[in-house]
């Protein structure tokens, strides 16, 4: 597993979110919260997308993770769902907005029945000890693109890009 190592500015995302263990209640399926956060937005846009603007490309949904001090004890962190914008200015109420710093990172490609494997073992516990890097920040993204996602019930023919925040192992 070789990622692609690339430099990118901060990113704005504008979406929904959501905070909590969000694997307690159906695991991982479409329905445990994230896939009620992905409808619950898809729902939203399908409504008041024309309300939402300064979108950076329509056809590239994001899924961010990140955890917050307290992850250690709770195992609780936030979801985000939502769409790149170039800025927050004139965005619906409904929707929150999260700024992720400009970093370098390290983008991984799943395709097929790898998308619901377990990855995060695949890049954390296998690729990363070895690879001179270490995590810069507490998030990831799954980046989602119209043209080579194609849906949980077409894994056969998707690929999912996972960005990594790195930084030279210290």
């Amino acid at each position: 597993m070789k990622p692609r190592i690339i430099e990118k500015e901060p990113i704005i995302i504008a979406g929904m979110d959501f905070y909590g263990d969000p694997f307690t209640a159906e695991g991982w399926s479409e329905g445990n919260e994230i896939g009620k956060l992905w409808s619950r937005f898809s729902a939203f846009m399908d409504a008041n997308g024309d309300r939402v603007k300064n979108v950076v490309d329509p056809n590239v949904g994001f899924e961010a993770h990140y955890e917050p001090a307290e992850y250690g004890e709770t195992k609780s962190f936030y979801v985000m769902v939502g769409l790149e914008v170039s800025a927050a200015d004139g965005l619906p109420l409904e929707l929150c907005v999260r700024v992720f710093p400009a970093t370098t990172y390290a983008v991984f490609t799943f395709a097929g029945d790898d998308i619901k494997s377990n990855w995060p073992d695949k890049i954390f516990k296998e690729w990363m000890p070895d690879s001179g890097y270490e995590e810069a920040h507490k998030f990831l993204f799954e980046v989602y693109d119209g043209d080579r996602f194609k849906g949980m019930d077409k894994l056969s023919e998707s690929e999912l890009d996972v960005y990594v925040p790195i930084r030279q192992s210290q």
